[in-house]
């Protein structure tokens, strides 16, 4: 009996595991479209208003970067830094990145400390106000960030990652990506 027990618990941990490494997989696939959504701005001139920023990037086919969360955290801050860094050359096309908590509640005041304290300028910070999402977009409860990179209304890179994962080596892989946004097609 013992035995058995024993074998069952090296089992369901192997299993856990083997689950754990998996990829987490998180929003709108590459090559598709990514649907438009509004959500609460807590910093700049649109604070307090609901807003499409996806509706704005694919009425001129812009580039952008979405970046959904769950929780604040320093290496988003910085990881939405060097987004807003990577798109000071081609101001001209008319890239932009956002990035929207997840919350069932939106504290807005909150949310623009955060984004002070993190030395954002230009990228706007807000809450949809349903902890699952957009519906259209799928986000995976495990992932504690998705960032969606899209341009031309297609989605050109995508990355989900669960609690702890976004480091300084993930932030750097994100932001290499960032140039695809500008290739001509």
């Amino acid at each position: 009996m013992t035995r058995i027990l024993l074998c069952l618990s090296l089992a369901l941990t192997l299993t856990l595991s083997a689950i754990a490494a998996d990829p987490c997989v998180s929003g709108v696939p590459v090559g598709k479209r990514p649907g438009p959504y509004s959500f609460l701005v807590a910093t700049g001139p649109q604070r307090g208003q609901q807003t499409c920023y996806i509706c704005e990037q694919h009425e001129g086919n812009k580039p952008a970067v979405v970046v959904f969360t769950r929780t604040l955290s320093e290496p988003l801050g910085k990881l939405l830094g060097k987004l807003e860094a990577a798109g000071a050359t081609p101001k001209d096309l008319g890239y932009k990145v956002w990035c929207t908590q997840l919350a069932e509640k939106a504290d807005l005041d909150a949310l623009a400390k955060w984004a002070q304290k993190q030395g954002l300028k230009t990228v706007p910070v807000g809450a949809f106000e349903d902890a699952d999402g957009p519906p259209s977009y799928k986000l995976n409860k495990d992932a504690d960030v998705t960032v969606m990179l899209f341009t031309k209304q297609k989605v050109v890179a995508n990355f989900a990652l669960r609690a702890g994962e976004l480091t300084d080596k993930q932030i750097d892989e994100i932001v290499k990506t960032v140039p695809q946004l500008f290739e001509k097609k």
